[in-house]
């Protein structure tokens, strides 16, 4: 499941994936304690089949045990930009804002967010639920925001630990990841790769 060469030996650092088939990167600055992760990214794309050319800039921040507390996005195509923030209360409650308008909800539970297109978002619920250490078959309920729309559902990932890696069936992929001894990955096919 790891691959502790490829593991960021120090914190804080930068972790920069370059995508497999599209011209999309993604890099993104994290901190870490215990579980409690702090992330400033950006994810760019140039023009392809599968989105328009854009610019997506992110800060996220989790609880000590790795729930997602609150994330921030702003995102830049040609005709303009939006902007969107996510935040968990304490009752889990998620509050969606996106201009002036707000709705709130419980996400079935969700305490994660994914990011499509973004290698980095995977990590939330694999370090979370320690899928990189243990080998474990789970459904999780993440709040599910697309690019470059920032249009927000509810959707359920499973994940599926084992020795060969971690199996990650999302709406739009099917895949084997591998990651390193921090749980962030190092390879999501179809998707990204760590460069």
């Amino acid at each position: 499941m790891t691959d502790a060469l490829t593991s960021a030996a120090n914190w804080p650092a930068v972790l920069t994936w370059g995508a497999h088939s599209a011209p999309r990167m993604e890099s993104v600055r994290i901190q870490i304690g215990g579980k409690k992760i702090k992330a400033s990214g950006r994810i760019i794309g140039a023009d392809c089949d599968d989105h328009p050319a854009f610019s997506a800039s992110y800060d996220l921040i989790t609880d000590e045990f790795g729930a997602t507390r609150r994330l921030s996005l702003r995102a830049l195509v040609a005709a303009g930009e939006r902007v969107l923030s996510v935040s968990r209360d304490t009752e889990g409650y998620w509050t969606i804002h996106e201009g002036n308008t707000s709705t709130r909800s419980r996400f079935s539970g969700a305490l994660d967010v994914d990011v499509i297109l973004s290698p980095f978002f995977n990590a939330l619920p694999i370090r979370r639920l320690d899928l990189h250490t243990e080998a474990n078959d789970i459904q999780v309920p993440v709040v599910y925001v697309s690019l470059p729309d920032l249009k927000v559902r509810e959707e359920t990932l499973t994940y599926s630990s084992h020795p060969e890696g971690i199996h990650v069936f999302s709406p739009v992929a099917s895949a084997t990841v591998t990651v390193d001894s921090d749980g962030f990955l190092i390879d999501y096919p179809g998707l990204g790769q760590r460069i």
